[in-house]
């Protein structure tokens, strides 16, 4: 990395665990590391990443709850089918890698979650789309009935789309009230619309759907497709925090590296566990790509080569943080 170290969720209990036993290795244990490296993944493999997180979750659930009250009784409704997604639990990994990368380069959690806000609604917003009859048609999400299933797909739909504009609107109002510059806010607001469209997750969702049962479609064209579907929004998350923070260029670069890695990394394990782990423990119907004859990584590389390929995809993450210091490590753990 050309700049310097500068000084100063998650998976349940549960899901790590799950992840831990799909990809069988330890962060020390990957071979093709270098020193530098090692060190850094030993750190991480010590840093209380629960303790981070317990003492920033409750900021960004605070925050994400007081975004969607309804401003007047006509949207009620909306506003309802808004929050039950929003609130619906989940992991929170996106706000938290907002937050990790925006306190590297030091930021405040409390600049941070405007930009938090945004990013956890458009992912909302792309799993309410994701689940409807006409994509993946599943009735559960997090363990509860998906919001078509609950509101009917014409509510669902109009909540995606309510979620996705007030997404924008969130962090072009909230940032500059916590310090964060006009320009810096405007970047952040571009890195959020980017992530959405033909080269982000509408044009990964679409060529993930044109794919479906199709005959010759090899890794090239998977990976592709979870760039964009899957990595896209987790790099709008550090692009975000490290913009707010006013990082450089080059150090937005490093943190776009370390998404693009760990977002194939997380897709690799997620097609992993929808094999080996039961719809009770993923909180959505396990089997679900088998069913509909998806291209997954284990389909295409066999269980050990999709783990193989998680390994080499964290190398490449924590590699990207090399040039920095203990301040990178929620991010080192986080990955």
């Amino acid at each position: 990395p050309a700049s310097l170290p500068r000084p100063g969720i998650m998976p349940s209990t549960a899901l790590v665990g799950l992840v831990a036993a799909a990809l069988v290795a330890p962060l020390e244990g990957f071979a093709t590391a270098r020193s530098a490296m090692r060190m850094s993944a030993a750190t991480a493999s010590t840093f209380d990443l629960k303790g981070y997180m317990a003492e920033r979750l409750p900021k960004v659930d605070k925050a994400l709850l007081g975004s969607v009250e309804s401003p007047e009784k006509n949207t009620d409704k909306i506003c309802e089918a808004m929050k039950y997604s929003l609130m619906a639990g989940g992991k929170r990994v996106r706000p938290m890698l907002v937050i990790a990368a925006a306190e590297l380069f030091g930021a405040s959690v409390e600049q941070a979650l405007p930009a938090c806000v945004s990013v956890e609604m458009i992912h909302t917003m792309s799993l309410i789309h994701d689940d409807l009859p006409a994509m993946d048609d599943d009735d559960l999400r997090r363990g509860k009935p998906t919001n078509h299933v609950m509101y009917g797909e014409d509510v669902a739909i109009l909540a995606g789309d309510a979620m996705l504009s007030e997404s924008f609107f969130f962090s072009a109002k909230e940032l500059p009230k916590v310090g964060v510059t006009v320009e810096n806010t405007l970047d952040v607001v571009k890195y959020l619309t980017s992530c959405v469209g033909p080269l982000g997750l509408a044009g990964g969702q679409v060529m993930d759907l044109e794919c479906e049962g199709k005959e010759g479609v090899g890794l090239d064209d998977l990976r592709w497709i979870h760039t964009y579907k899957t990595a896209a929004l987790l790099k709008c998350c550090v692009q975000c925090g490290a913009k707010l923070a006013g990082a450089s260029d080059a150090d937005v670069k490093n943190m776009e590296v370390y998404a693009d890695s760990i977002g194939l990394a997380f897709q690799v394990a997620d097609d992993i566990l929808d094999v080996t782990a039961s719809t009770e423990e993923l909180g959505k119907t396990a089997g679900k790509d088998e069913d509909t004859d998806k291209t997954t990584y284990p389909k295409l590389m066999g269980l050990d080569g999709a783990r193989a390929e998680a390994r080499r995809l964290l190398d490449l993450a924590l590699e990207s943080l090399s040039g920095y210091g203990p301040e990178a490590d929620p991010l080192r753990a986080i990955a």
